[in-house]
C-alpha cells in the first residue's frame, strides 16, 4: 500500500516580507520570496501505477535495520522562509540525487518529499503531479518507479488563496509486498527522486509568458544558498525561446542567468535490506556490556561498539577509540587520557582508525573560481574557499564562477566572465556592479520601454523586433536584434 501525505502548512506572512511581482513576468526560473508556517496533516492511499522489473523482485526483508534519511537541503521542512520557484511550467520536473554507501544495497524507498508553495494567490489552485524514482540518476539511471495524481486514489495537489505551502510525502506500507527498491544495477551507488509538474493555470507559451504567479503553486529552494550543484535537477520543457536549455540538466549545466540560488527542498528516507547483523559489544548507561547486533543494541538503548568486538575484550566506559595525532599524521587507537598525552585529538569511543579520517585534503573552491589543492578544510576555510570533501581533485570538481559587471558602450550586465565575453562585453571583475564600474553607462538600455523597469514589455519589444537592423531592441550594437540582446534582458530582468 502506498500512501500520500499532503502536510498543509497555512502561512501568516505580512505583506513587508513579500516581493511584488508581475504575474506575466518570465525567468526560468522566477524567484520570489515567501514566508510559511504552521504545519497541519491529511492523509490518503494510492495505487501504483508503473514500476519496471528492476523494481520488483520480491518483498525482501529489513527488519532490524536502521532507516537512512538523505537530503541536499538544510531546511527543516518548517517555519521561516523559503524562494518560491515561480514560472516552473507544465511537464518540467524537479529532482534531487542521494548518494548512498555501495555496501547499503540493496535498500527500499521508504519516504520521498517535496515542498510546494504559493504567493498571494487570488483562486484555489490544483496542480496534478507526478513522482519518479529512478536507479542512479535521470540521465544515466534505471527508473524503477513511477506514479501520477488522479484526484481520485492519488490526491492532487489543491491549496487555498493566500500565501501556504504543502509538504507531498509519498511514503510506502512497510508491511505491502509492493515495495520501491534500488539494486545499484547502475552502478552510480546513488538513486533519484523527481516530482513533475503534470497540469496547472498555464496559458500561452511558458518561455515568454509564465504560469500566472496569483493562480498557481511552484516549487520552492532555500534560502541558504545553493550547495550541490551538481546533485540538484531540473527537466527543462522545449519551446520557441526557451533560452535556459531543455532536457535533464544539473544546476552545474543550467545556464548561470537561469540557475536557483539554492538547493530543493526536497528530502527522501531508505532502509537498507541486508544491512550488518554481527555482534558486537553493547554498552550501557551503567557500562554494562552484552554482546548485540547494532539494531538490537539500538531498541535496548544501548551504544553499540566497533564491528566485530566482544564484551570479552572490550571495556565500556574505557573510552577507547580513534585518536588523531597532529604530529605524526597517524591514527592510533586509544583511550581518551593516552591520546591527550600524546597531543592527540580523540574521535570518540568506540570509533576506530579503519573507518576514521584523521586528516582529510581536497579541492578547495575560491571566490576567484578558481581551484587549490589538495589542502585541508581549515586551511581552505582560511583564504575563504569552500572545501570540496576529501579526496577530491581540482580535475573532478566545477568551481562556481564569481560574477561581475561586463560592460560595453551600449549595455552593462552582471555576469560571469566567460559569459560576459559571449555576449561581446568587456568584465570589471568578480564582485563589481553595474551602477559603480568604471567605463559601465549610468543607464543599462536593458529598459527599452523606458518604464523605469526591466519586464516582461522589453522582452516582447526584443521578440516584436527580431531580426530587424535598426531597432532600440538592438542592446548590444551588433546591428541585429537576435539572442543575445534576448539573453541580456533576461539578465537584467
Amino acid at each position: 500500500m502506498y500512501i500520500v501525505l499532503l502536510t498543509v502548512i497555512v502561512a501568516f506572512a505580512p505583506n513587508s516580507e513579500l516581493k511584488s511581482h508581475d504575474a506575466n513576468q518570465r525567468a526560468q526560473l522566477h524567484p520570489v520570496p515567501i514566508q510559511i508556517s504552521t504545519p497541519n496533516s491529511l492523509t490518503t492511499t494510492f495505487r501504483i501505477i508503473d514500476i519496471n522489473k528492476g523494481s520488483a523482485r520480491g518483498a525482501e526483508q529489513s527488519v532490524g535495520c536502521p532507516q537512512v534519511s538523505v537530503s541536499l537541503t538544510d531546511s527543516d521542512f518548517g517555519d521561516g522562509p523559503y524562494i518560491l520557484q515561480a514560472g516552473f511550467a507544465e511537464g518540467e520536473s524537479l529532482g534531487a540525487t542521494y548518494s548512498v554507501p555501495a555496501e547499503d544495497f540493496p535498500i527500499q524507498i521508504d519516504v520521498m518529499e517535496v515542498l510546494f508553495a504559493t504567493s498571494n494567490t487570488i483562486v484555489q489552485t490544483t496542480t496534478h503531479w507526478s513522482v519518479t524514482v529512478w536507479d542512479g540518476t535521470p540521465t544515466k539511471g534505471i527508473q524503477v518507479a513511477s506514479f501520477s495524481s488522479d484526484g481520485i486514489i492519488i490526491p492532487h495537489l489543491v491549496m487555498p488563496p493566500g500565501t501556504n505551502g504543502i509538504i507531498i510525502s509519498v511514503s510506502v506500507d512497510p508491511s505491502d509486498p509492493d515495495q520501491i527498491y534500488v539494486y545499484n544495477d547502475s552502478g552510480m551507488n546513488s538513486f533519484t527522486v523527481a516530482f513533475r509538474i503534470d497540469q496547472h493555470n498555464q496559458a500561452g507559451s511558458p518561455c515568454l509568458i509564465a504560469p500566472p504567479t496569483n493562480q498557481n503553486a511552484f516549487p520552492t529552494t532555500d534560502v541558504s544558498g545553493l550547495d550541490f550543484p551538481n546533485e540538484n535537477w531540473i527537466n527543462a520543457i522545449s519551446g520557441p525561446f526557451c533560452v535556459c536549455g531543455t532536457g535533464w540538466m544539473t544546476f552545474q549545466q543550467f545556464p548561470q542567468l537561469c540557475t536557483p540560488s539554492g538547493d530543493w527542498v526536497m528530502r527522501a528516507s531508505y532502509t537498507p535490506i541486508e544491512c550488518n547483523q554481527d555482534l558486537a559489544a553493547c554498552c550501557f548507561s551503567d557500562n554494562s556490556c552484552s554482546d548485540l547486533t547494532p539494531s538490537e543494541c539500538q531498541i535496548f538503548g544501548g551504544t553499540s561498539a566497533a564491528p566485530n568486538s566482544t564484551c570479552a575484550t572490550y571495556i565500556c566506559g574505557s573510552g577507547i577509540g580513534a585518536c588523531c595525532v597532529p604530529s605524526t599524521g597517524n591514527c592510533v587507537n586509544f583511550d581518551l587520557a593516552t591520546c591527550l598525552i600524546v597531543a592527540g585529538i580523540h574521535m570518540g569511543e568506540g570509533t576506530t582508525c579503519a573507518d576514521t579520517t584523521c586528516f582529510p585534503e581536497g579541492a578547495c573552491c575560491l571566490p576567484t573560481g578558481s581551484c587549490i589543492g589538495p589542502v585541508a578544510p581549515e586551511d581552505c576555510v582560511a583564504v575563504g574557499g569552500v572545501f570540496q570533501g576529501n579526496a577530491t581533485s581540482c580535475d573532478s570538481v566545477s568551481c562556481p564562477q564569481p560574477i561581475g559587471a561586463c560592460c560595453s558602450e551600449t549595455f552593462c550586465l552582471e555576469l560571469s566572465e566567460s559569459d560576459c565575453v559571449a555576449v561581446g562585453g568587456v568584465w570589471s571583475g568578480p564582485q563589481t556592479t553595474c551602477p559603480s564600474s568604471e567605463g559601465c553607462p549610468p543607464d543599462c538600455p536593458e529598459d527599452i520601454n523606458d518604464d523605469g523597469s526591466i519586464n516582461v514589455s522589453d522582452l516582447l519589444l526584443v521578440v516584436a523586433d527580431w531580426g530587424s537592423t535598426k531597432s532600440d531592441a538592438d542592446i548590444d550594437g551588433s546591428g541585429l536584434v537576435d539572442t543575445t540582446d534576448l539573453l541580456a534582458v533576461i539578465a537584467a530582468w
